[in-house]
């Protein structure tokens, strides 16, 4: 990718959460990537969000749900 087609740190932050759910297209995700290879600020980012999403999602996978919840929400 050549320097102007690059993404700034602002447009990796606006995408970071699909990114986290690989909700971006092929040449998206690629361009995020190669931006959070070569920025150590949206890297370290990247990886705090993705520690917070991974914990949340295993906390979520050992929550007793009272019986009918789901029905009512």
């Amino acid at each position: 990718m050549a320097p102007l087609d690059r993404l700034t740190c602002s447009e990796v932050f606006r995408r970071l959460d699909e990114y986290l759910d690989r909700a971006l297209t092929a040449g998206e995700m690629a361009a995020v990537q190669e931006h959070l290879d070569i920025c150590v600020v949206c890297a370290r980012e990247y990886r705090f969000e993705e520690r917070v999403l991974n914990d949340m999602r295993a906390k979520l996978t050992h929550l007793d749900i009272a019986p009918g919840l789901v029905d009512r929400v």
